[in-house]
């Protein structure tokens, strides 16, 4: 009897799962609608990797990003959607666990059976996410997990600030002196002159912006003192993860207004695209594709965009070459992931299914194809598990239009992972190969020669093969990765932080546009007086106390090492 009733319930949870999940063969798909702060793109997902979810999953996803007002409508409607991705573990995500609008993963054994590869090889990062509901309600629910989970601590990620430079226009003028700010602005000034048009005979810029990722302050600004001082943006300034100082905002002299009045130097030399302030991420991508800017603090607005094989071919690339005086930014390993959180709707009617989503992102698998691509089409392991691009995989690597097919459609780049949020670090190291990271750069079958004598030249003067060995050779600083997550304003503060925050980007982009050096100034000491009125020095306090507790964390980490 024992033995058919256990038949019986393997049986019933076979047809369940199935029922539930929607992966029959003759169900129609399922549409699971996926809420992601972090999210450029906004609709069904079209292309090669919603194919990949359809044979996989038999789901169909629907992405919302976070535009105005779509948290606070779906939280009044009190239904996130099936996967919500968050964009920090602070303040909106505490009041969707408070709220109870997120599932728990416990729950019916969720994680466990649904989730074992999560589950399995990443209990730092499932532990962190258990004390934020720990310390916010007394529960330690587990509700999710953060990005670039680490599989050790011992080492650094690859650089997120990379200086990317046009080599072939510095090598063209004979590598200027560029040891700070200054004498990089000139040098750009100069590159601009000997190439002021882009293949669409557009004028060129030193960079191009855009406000759309904004947050406490103007983003791209904060990034630049990040890349060149070191200081990590932190609530309301930016901090030395070294040292331990807190610079606010607008401290007079600080890394912030430092960065924002170099800007709007390059602007008064019409070094700044004029449709920063107004423009979308990828409309900027676009004309970095064309040749239109001549750095980038990132390489996702930089080399990624420009190192098409035209250019290539042309002799034309961006590379990472940073002042002298830089000393870029990156974080340490971190084994409890970072603060981008991936979790689950409370209403949805699909949590097996959002759960073995979630875990196959996390294999080896769904970490690369979220990355390269299908496995077996853009890449795959050699017989002795080296990872290696197909030759469809060395196209689409290099240049996203590329058209895909062995049954999937579309260009690349329209069908990528849109989600943007990932599960382990691209510098954690994939179980499934034969020691190779996740990052392409390191594997073993893509060590290869220069792709033409404008990258050959970089290589000689710098002494380095990649961005990475570039970057490392000479001086940068490390955040190193803890436990720490955001802590809780209360209603007064939020409504003050709102204010304040909003008259600080909205201020800095007037800043950056200003005509002339005394109109900047004009609006900087305009800013600080309404800043001021709005409550910065009560934002400035929070912040403060939100130091001590990183600072106490990074100690006990530091201690350990």
């Amino acid at each position: 009897m024992k033995k058919i009733i256990a038949l019986l319930l393997v049986t019933i949870l076979s047809v369940t799962t199935l029922s539930a999940c929607g992966i029959g063969k003759k169900n129609e798909p399922v549409t699971l609608t996926v809420y992601s702060q972090l999210a450029n793109y906004n609709g069904e997902m079209i292309g090669w990797f919603a194919q990949v979810m359809l044979e996989k999953f038999n789901v169909k996803m629907i992405l919302i990003g976070d535009g105005d007002g779509i948290y606070e409508t779906r939280m009044e409607a009190g239904d996130l959607g099936d996967i919500v991705v968050w964009g920090n573990d602070g303040e909106q995500y505490i009041n969707a666990i408070k709220q109870g609008l997120l599932f728990d993963w416990d729950d019916d054994n969720l994680l466990a059976d649904y989730g074992p590869y999560i589950l399995e090889h990443m209990p730092a990062a499932l532990q962190k996410n258990r004390g934020i509901s720990e310390r916010e309600t007394g529960a330690g629910t587990l509700y999710g997990f953060g990005n670039n989970v680490a599989v050790n601590s011992l080492n650094h990620e690859d650089f997120f600030y990379s200086w990317d430079l046009r080599w072939d226009l510095y090598r063209d003028l004979g590598y200027p002196s560029m040891r700070n700010l200054a004498e990089f602005a000139d040098v750009l000034e100069m590159m601009r002159d000997i190439n002021p048009y882009d293949v669409n005979d557009n004028p060129v810029y030193a960079a191009s912006m855009w406000p759309d990722w904004d947050g406490n302050m103007v983003m791209y600004v904060v990034s630049t003192a990040t890349a060149y001082y070191g200081y990590e943006g932190f609530h309301l300034g930016l901090y030395d993860p070294e040292s331990g100082d807190f610079y606010p905002t607008l401290m007079e002299g600080g890394p912030y207004l430092t960065i924002l009045e170099w800007y709007n130097d390059l602007f008064r030399r019409g070094l700044i695209d004029p449709d920063s302030m107004t423009q979308v991420y990828p409309t900027m991508f676009a004309k970095v594709q064309n040749g239109g800017t001549l750095f980038s603090i990132f390489d996702y607005s930089g080399s990624m965009g420009f190192n098409s094989p035209e250019n290539i071919e042309q002799d034309k690339i961006m590379l990472s070459y940073a002042p002298d005086e830089a000393s870029p930014l990156t974080y340490g390993m971190n084994i409890y992931g970072s603060n981008r959180i991936w979790s689950i709707g409370a209403k949805t009617q699909y949590p097996e299914l959002c759960m073995e989503i979630l875990n196959w992102f996390a294999t080896p698998e769904g970490r690369l194809t979220i990355d390269y691509g299908p496995k077996g089409i853009t890449w795959d392991y050699d017989e002795d598990g080296y990872t290696y691009f197909t030759e469809l995989g060395k196209l689409t690597n290099t240049d996203r239009n590329t058209e895909m097919f062995n049954g999937y459609s579309g260009k690349f780049g329209d069908g990528a992972f849109q989600i943007n949020n990932l599960t382990w670090s691209a510098m954690a190291e994939n179980p499934d190969s034969n020691g190779d990271l996740y990052n392409k750069d390191f594997w073993k079958m893509n060590q290869k020669e220069p792709r033409n004598a404008a990258e050959a030249d970089w290589r000689e003067f710098t002494g380095a093969y990649s961005s990475y060995n570039y970057l490392t050779s000479r001086k940068f600083s490390v955040s190193p990765s803890t436990s720490y997550s955001e802590g809780v304003r209360n209603a007064e503060l939020r409504s003050t932080w709102e204010q304040v925050t909003k008259a600080i980007r909205d201020y800095s982009w007037r800043a950056i546009y200003a005509p002339t050096k005394e109109e900047y100034q004009k609006i900087v000491d305009e800013l600080i007086i309404v800043a001021n009125e709005y409550g910065y020095d009560d934002c400035i306090n929070w912040s403060l106390n939100e130091v001590t507790i990183r600072k106490a964390l990074e100690a006990e980490v530091r201690a350990a090492q």
